[in-house]
């Protein structure tokens, strides 16, 4: 049994790597607590990696993963348009910015990351492959060896923002974090609905979406002050 977890933790932590839901990991701790995200993580993965084992050792069946993936697109676009949303609303206050960041209710943070992640992994390589070491081996080791695994690779993630967010502003990680929403968003909807495209074509259409947001975005902030002249003067 101990041979099976360590198995499974290795090769779904080693899959993570890299992987849409690791940099969803990334993104998620430049805006959320780091253990609200690791929590929505934890709780994810012990369900889909349930899900994956149950049907790998009972039913050997596959579940329906276009339909899942097409979804997690349009709920990852539209987190990532809520997200910019917030940015431009806020206008450039970063004490507006963190003030609101550090009220964000924790039970609504935790419910994003939970269902994002989900959705994200129902369907992804990983649960192919927890669905494959399960086929021929004990669920219950499989399904504890993928769950931490998929934790371990998440945490690896969550620490890698939260370093990265210490040295950034936090409006530049609200807008980013966004763009990456709706970057992670658009790669998941085009491998969906798109799978014989190939991943470098997928990764670099993904882009367009993004840099169509981002350019919209700077165009706002800059006919900001020819719509508030007096707003302009004033903090001259």
């Amino acid at each position: 049994m101990i041979t099976t977890i360590a198995l499974s933790f290795g090769v779904i932590f080693v899959a993570e790597l890299g992987d849409k839901s690791q940099l969803m990991a990334l993104t998620f701790a430049l805006r959320y607590r780091w253990w609200i995200v690791l929590s929505g993580i934890a709780a994810a993965s012990v369900a889909v990696n349930l899900i994956a084992t149950g049907v790998g050792h009972f039913l050997g069946a596959a579940l329906p993963t276009e339909l899942i993936a097409v979804c997690t697109g349009v709920i990852l676009l539209a987190v990532g348009g809520w997200t910019l949303r917030e940015v431009h609303a806020r206008g450039a206050d970063p004490e507006t910015t963190a003030a609101d960041s550090a009220a964000r209710p924790p039970g609504r943070a935790f419910f994003v990351v939970l269902s994002a992640f989900l959705l994200a992994e129902l369907g992804d390589r990983t649960m192919f492959a927890t669905i494959a070491l399960a086929s021929n081996r004990s669920w219950v080791a499989v399904w504890t060896g993928s769950v931490l695994g998929m934790v371990a690779a998440g945490a690896l993630a969550i620490a890698i923002g939260i370093t990265v967010g210490r040295h950034l502003p936090e409006r530049l990680i609200a807008t980013g974090s966004g763009l990456l929403f709706l970057y992670i968003g658009t790669a998941t909807l085009l491998g969906a609905l798109a799978p014989t495209l190939g991943q470098l074509p997928e990764l670099a259409l993904a882009a367009i979406t993004p840099a169509l947001a981002g350019g919209a975005l700077w165009v706002l902030r800059r006919t900001e002050p020819a719509r508030h002249p007096r707003l302009s003067e004033l903090g001259r």
